[in-house]
């Protein structure tokens, strides 16, 4: 006789059947009070009776034992060092279970804390590079400032937006895929996909060996605005799956932006129509924060360096010695307040600022003044 199963066995199993859709698996579970075995030994009489659940929902539950092998299920999860995240467990994403139709588990590669506030930025495949720009700098930025970038890891836009948040010493980063998390979709992303479960996380709801098809897409596009506060569309043309994940974003009550285009990019016709729409028009990061009134949640920018400074503060020029002068003792500058001081030009000056912010001596604050880390106060 095989072992019994734990709730977390009956919710992997509930999860991996075929037949059976998120909203009739949660209305199964509030049939049930939530009891994932009850589930699972319910009889065809208590099944049939219930609103939503189709047959072929109930045949998959009555034959569960030869539809969804479990042992093979764990042996593979344990080979590639992932794990599965019920609807009970402390890391599944509280945003989550706050959509209609959330998934009862997940499928995890890392060890992210999914309760970390979150910003979902996608778009299109076929970008311009403006759009490269502005995806890849906007999660670096996001990523900076303590804010973990959710995406689809496609081709495009989404590649760009991890990218940008790894690029940042503090940054993290997580992928949701549409497909099983054993296979890797686009297969060139597959040292991003490695880099990404190292340094935050990839998930997905789908069992190993699901492929990714025209149904598994709008799915994962659910998951990564479910997961985020906010959505931010960098380009999409009319058509673009990008607008689905925007559509769930409005739907689930998150805040959806667009950043602006040219009028005649096939590139931004999506963004420019959702802006006509409502969308909030994102310009800078700034925009999205005062939005979402991080500040509240997040009153300081100037944690301590954590990465390696690219230079000695010894080396520095002499020209940028000055500047670091003005912070020691814990002021906070506006650029054109720093550029006063010194006597320089506003653009001499922003130069000067976003080279020092990158070598790990300065912050910028989210009231837009800047200051000294800590090491260096």
């Amino acid at each position: 006789m095989g072992k019994a199963l734990t709730r977390r066995d009956a919710y992997w199993v509930l999860n991996g059947l075929p037949g059976i859709g998120p909203v009739s698996l949660n209305r199964l579970l509030d049939r049930f009070s939530g009891d994932p075995l009850a589930v699972l030994d319910a009889g065809e009489s208590e099944l049939v009776g219930i609103a939503g659940v189709r047959s072929p929902a109930v045949n998959s539950l009555l034959r569960w034992r030869s539809l969804f092998d479990l042992e093979r299920e764990k042996e593979m999860a344990n080979s590639l060092g992932m794990t599965f995240v019920d609807r009970e467990d402390n890391r599944y994403p509280d945003l989550l279970k706050k959509i209609h139709d959330p998934p009862i588990g997940m499928y995890v590669l890392g060890d992210y804390d999914f309760r970390l506030p979150s910003v979902a930025i996608v778009g299109s495949r076929r970008t311009t590079l403006y759009g490269q720009g502005v995806a890849r700098e906007m999660a670096r930025e996001l990523a900076g400032r303590g804010i973990c970038v959710t995406s689809g890891l496609a081709r495009g836009i989404d590649t760009l937006a991890h990218r940008g948040a790894l690029e940042s010493d503090r940054g993290s980063t997580v992928a949701v895929l549409g497909c099983g998390l054993d296979i890797v979709y686009p297969p060139e992303n597959i040292d991003l996909y490695r880099e990404i479960g190292k340094r935050g996380a990839v998930v997905s709801e789908f069992p190993f060996r699901r492929r990714a098809d025209k149904q598994t897409f709008p799915m994962r596009n659910r998951l990564v605005s479910g997961m985020s506060q906010a959505v931010v569309v960098v380009e999409s043309d009319q058509s673009g799956g990008s607008l689905i994940t925007a559509g769930f974003a409005g739907e689930q009550g998150r805040l959806v932006c667009a950043v602006p285009g040219r009028i005649d990019q096939r590139t931004s016709a999506g963004c420019n129509r959702l802006i006509r729409d409502g969308a909030l028009l994102l310009t800078s990061v700034e925009d999205l924060l005062e939005e979402l009134e991080h500040e509240a949640e997040m009153p300081e920018l100037d944690l301590p360096y954590s990465g390696d400074r690219k230079t000695d503060i010894e080396d520095l020029s002499e020209q940028d010695k000055a500047l670091l002068k003005l912070f020691t003792g814990g002021e906070s500058l506006a650029a054109d307040r720093i550029g006063q001081l010194l006597g320089r030009s506003s653009p001499e000056i922003s130069s000067d600022l976003m080279i020092l912010e990158l070598k790990g001596y300065i912050a910028k604050r989210l009231d837009g003044c800047f200051e000294a880390v800590s090491t260096y106060r």
